[in-house]
């Protein structure tokens, strides 16, 4: 069998395992643009692209502060959205839980609304050119660009035993991965633009040495909430050990919510609370339109903290399940989950090609 009669031999493959998980395969990508060209603003489609760490099954913060956007702007943009396993090799050294966690936050994302038919999701190590591109850029890159990171300075302190050589370049390889498909526009909450910054200065730095290859990336600005832990303090993360985890089983949800830390003021319960700094009463505006009442009722000691708990763990646990339903369909046929990510990376070799083809010869590789 020769390599063309091998690919189509997997394409029907891959495009069965679609049919039967219930989606209808879109259109293959075929024209791989060899130079970025500057959209025309009143009949264009810009691209995004947007990477999430392979950290497992989702927690609330991840819906909430990313998914929710994913999904909406799946419908506006030609969206490119990937599952960065390189980049949680930075800090995750164990084969068997990267494998397990790529897999679990694939089920998860499709579950929670992506749809291929309307966007493409991938890994990131099933398209190697994003690493090239990485090192190719890192040529152009001085390291105090890198040096000066925030995530950097973080990184260091979370993980002081482990301070790889990843870690300083991670924002090398997200710069490449963005911009390999001559993505234009990237979602980010305003609080996170300047992070973008970094990859817009790497690419004006190719362009200046190689001439006009990429675009500068833009920000899609979305409405993307800091969502506290279950300790009501630090940013909700499984690795801190203070997530809600949205696709558990019900008692877990339910364990985890009455956890949660509310108004450290509010001693008794006939105590008035004050919603505005209670993380419970905060994330009930996601869940139904009558927050304001509930906030009264803490504000006037008519409710307590347990009441207010229990109601929030009950909407979380219903709002979720249809999606927690589908997650444990797909984690049910990993060969056909599988299927469906090789399908969206053999979706855009034909752009990351073209784009490494340009590339090299601009550079003297060819």
């Amino acid at each position: 069998m020769n390599d063309r009669d091998r690919l189509t031999v997997t394409a029907a493959l891959q495009g069965r395992a679609r049919s039967r998980l219930g989606y209808t395969p879109g259109p293959m990508t075929t024209d791989p643009a060899l130079s970025y060209a500057a959209p025309d603003e009143a009949t264009a489609t810009h691209r995004i692209f947007s990477g999430i760490q392979p950290s497992g099954i989702v927690h609330l913060g991840n819906d909430l502060g990313a998914i929710r956007n994913y999904v909406a702007l799946q419908d506006q943009y030609e969206a490119i959205y990937c599952i960065v396993d390189y980049h949680a090799l930075t800090s995750l050294h164990d084969p068997d839980a990267l494998r397990r966690q790529t897999r679990e936050m694939a089920a998860s994302l499709l579950a929670l609304g992506l749809d291929t038919t309307k966007c493409t999701l991938f890994v990131q190590s099933h398209r190697p050119e994003h690493t090239e591109l990485a090192w190719l850029f890192a040529t152009v890159t001085p390291v105090s660009w890198v040096e000066r990171t925030p995530t950097y300075k973080e990184k260091r302190e979370q993980q002081p035993d482990d301070v790889n050589h990843g870690l300083l370049t991670y924002p090398i390889l997200q710069a490449a991965d963005i911009v390999i498909y001559l993505s234009d526009r990237v979602p980010v909450g305003k609080d996170q633009a300047a992070h973008l910054e970094l990859s817009r200065e790497i690419v004006r730095a190719f362009n200046r040495r190689y001439g006009d290859t990429f675009p500068e990336p833009e920000a899609v600005f979305t409405e993307a909430p800091v969502v506290l832990g279950t300790d009501g303090v630090r940013k909700m993360s499984k690795s801190l050990g203070n997530a809600i985890e949205i696709l558990a089983e019900p008692d877990v949800i339910r364990k985890q919510v009455m956890s949660m830390v509310t108004d450290t003021q509010r001693i008794l319960r006939t105590d008035p609370g004050r919603p505005e700094v209670c993380n419970v009463c905060q994330l009930h505006r996601f869940f139904g339109p009558d927050f304001e009442e509930i906030w009264d009722g803490e504000r006037t000691a008519r409710t307590g903290c347990v009441d207010t708990k229990k109601l929030l763990a009950d909407r979380i646990i219903a709002h979720y399940a249809p999606a927690r339903e589908r997650y444990l369909e797909l984690m049910s046929r990993p060969d056909e989950l599988d299927g469906l990510l090789e399908e969206g990376a053999d979706r855009l070799r034909p752009k990351a090609e073209a784009t490494m083809d340009t590339v090299r010869h601009r550079m003297g590789l060819r």
